[in-house]
């Protein structure tokens, strides 16, 4: 094995996704999670028509970090004291946090939130392909394989209008995205470590969020200057706000639980419903546009995170 692969590997969660089902309580979880998370793309929409990337994504960072504490010693949790473990939280926050909230920020100022959202949902085809190469216990299989070449049939789909105009900024920035799911992908893989190292799912996300925050805003602080921007909005301010609290720490909040109560398998389900909120928030609020390519793009995604989950082949 090599080293590169020890890197990432980690012990199997101890999931009973083949055996939990989804309950009233934990489908009205897993809805409003999709709500919330779709709200990413349009907070951040209406933040990047004002603010620079690294304010954004820094703001959002210090504010869901300090409410996800709040959270963390409410519950009479605590953070880790460790160095060691510390150190690997860092590397889960720069390819979980610094790395995606940049791209997609960056990206959303050349793309509508809808499409955004819908190129972020390829995370679970990255997270197939990085873990077959890199662990032991998943493999691809033939349902996963269908899934992965009916996923990227679909942001193919998605991208393949601008592609024909050559390397245009709209096509960067699309990829852009894509790399932010990537990048997911990875922290998926990652981030599994955690809990055999006795770090609290919630802790987790709080500590990761502190980490972000100590890099990004000495980050915001040297590129973006923001004391010499103008003063934002109050739109702007609300959309901040709205993303930290709302799309980010109860967004964590509500991902952990559903990963208690209803297994990981389970929990991949929101990816369906993400960009579809997102899109209603596109078209309802922000007057989006919604192409014929969009929904076949949306669909083949959708086709592909279904064979990936193996409900396409499940006969009982």
């Amino acid at each position: 094995m090599s080293l590169s692969n020890k890197i990432w590997i980690s012990q199997p969660m101890n999931d009973k996704k083949s055996t939990l089902t989804m309950s009233p309580a934990a489908w009205g979880m897993l809805i409003l999670l999709s709500i919330v998370w779709g709200g990413t793309f349009f907070f951040q929409e209406i933040a990047v028509r004002e603010l620079p990337v690294f304010t954004i994504v820094a703001i959002r960072a210090v504010l869901a970090a300090s409410i996800l504490y709040a959270i963390l010693l409410a519950a009479g949790e605590s953070l880790p004291r460790n160095w060691k473990i510390w150190r690997e939280l860092f590397l889960l926050a720069v390819i979980n946090n610094v790395i995606p909230f940049c791209l997609i920020v960056w990206g959303q100022k050349e793309i509508a939130s809808g499409l955004a959202a819908i190129l972020n949902a390829t995370t679970p085809i990255f997270t197939v392909l990085v873990a077959h190469f890199v662990t032991t216990d998943e493999k691809i299989s033939g349902a996963k394989l269908i899934g992965v070449f009916a996923g990227f049939v679909g942001a193919a789909i998605l991208i393949g209008v601008d592609l024909l105009d050559g390397l245009g900024t709209a096509v960067i920035a699309q990829l852009a995205v894509l790399g932010a799911a990537l990048a997911y992908g990875l922290s998926a893989i990652y981030g599994r470590r955690f809990l055999a190292m006795g770090v609290t799912p919630t802790g987790t996300a709080t500590s990761q969020l502190i980490a972000a925050s100590v890099i990004l805003v000495p980050v915001s602080l040297f590129v973006d200057t923001p004391w010499m921007l103008s003063t934002p909005s109050g739109t702007t301010i609300a959309s901040l706000i709205g993303l930290a609290s709302v799309s980010t720490a109860l967004a964590y909040y509500l991902y952990f639980r559903i990963l208690q109560t209803a297994g990981a398998t389970n929990l991949m389900l929101v990816t369906f419903l993400i960009p579809v909120s997102a899109l209603a928030l596109g078209i309802f609020i922000l007057d989006e546009v919604l192409l014929m390519q969009h929904v076949i793009g949306l669909a083949c995604i959708g086709v592909g995170l279904a064979a990936i989950d193996g409900r396409l082949f499940r006969r009982n």
